[in-house]
């Protein structure tokens, strides 16, 4: 997969390298990220990046991960919370992980970490958003009206559909595979 190239001359506003230094760890994963690849992504030479980074790659790594998770706890699991319509909660987070990961094909990259030789380095923040984002579906469908087991699974199911599906997409360079396994877990989430 190529590199994303930066659209325009290199930024100073760090909070902008994050979804660049995202799409490098998304393409080559953790490992694969050499400081070639993240100087072209970014426009920045190595002293400019060392210089918002001091802790060099594991730094750019743990803030997108960081900021990967603000918005899944911001526009997915807080939504999952909310104890006004847990029906509405479900189709929103639905809705949002199609967006996120426009339709298939973007790749999760806590998955893509988690999955990688790096994902010791990174265990704590990888297990803390797949049992939050877990929790608080289990939470919804408990307030649906599912027992707290059989939510406990239905949630569980959900995330593995959800990531498998991504992955299924990738694999078979098929975009209708992502959005065709929402739309059945839907089914099954509401039912």
């Amino acid at each position: 997969m190529k590199t994303p190239r930066p659209t325009t001359k290199p930024t100073t506003d760090r909070a902008a390298l994050l979804p660049l230094l995202g799409e490098v760890f998304r393409a080559h994963g953790y490992e694969g990220a050499s400081l070639a690849l993240i100087t072209e992504a970014t426009g920045l030479g190595k002293g400019s990046l060392y210089h918002f980074f001091p802790g060099g790659k594991k730094q750019m790594a743990q803030e997108v991960l960081a900021e990967i998770d603000g918005w899944f706890e911001a526009n997915i699991f807080a939504a999952l919370r909310d104890p006004a319509d847990p029906r509405a909660a479900i189709e929103a987070m639905l809705a949002g992980v199609e967006t996120y990961f426009r339709s298939g094909a973007r790749v999760c990259l806590v998955g893509v970490i988690a999955l990688g030789h790096a994902r010791d380095e990174f265990a704590a923040p990888v297990n803390d958003y797949f049992a939050r984002w877990q929790d608080a579906l289990a939470e919804a469908l408990r307030r649906s009206g599912l027992s707290v087991a059989v939510a406990r699974r239905r949630a569980e199911d959900a995330v593995l559909s959800i990531q498998g599906a991504l992955v299924l997409a990738r694999a078979r360079h098929d975009a209708k595979i992502f959005p065709r396994a929402l739309a059945e877990l839907k089914v099954r989430l509401l039912a």
